[in-house]
């Protein structure tokens, strides 16, 4: 899958640098990935994903600690990065919507 808004990864972890070792497996697990449909995801992420409407999943990274948002385009083999943060900041937010 193609990954769009790596940037949003390093702003983030350069805030929270615990958070880089997770999400830099994250990236990596989900760059060398090809899903078909949201089944694929949670084959590979099983309880640690939450699908949502919109092709938009919520996924648990470092134990929960931090949450990432993710619009999924399978057609086109790509995901875009909404919302990276913390559990309490993801509290905040309608993840549905999140631009």
């Amino acid at each position: 899958m193609q990954l769009i808004a790596l940037r949003t990864l390093r702003l983030f972890w350069r805030k929270h640098p615990q958070a880089e070792k997770p999400l830099r497996f994250w990236h990596e697990l989900v760059s060398a990935s090809e899903w078909r449909g949201p089944a694929d995801v949670k084959d590979m992420f099983g309880s640690a994903v939450d699908v949502l409407g919109n092709n938009r999943v919520v996924f648990d990274i470092a134990g929960n600690k931090y949450r990432l948002v993710a619009r999924i385009s399978y057609r086109f083999k790509c995901v875009q990065i909404k919302f990276v943060g913390t559990h309490r900041e993801y509290d905040d937010i309608d993840a549905e919507t999140i631009r």
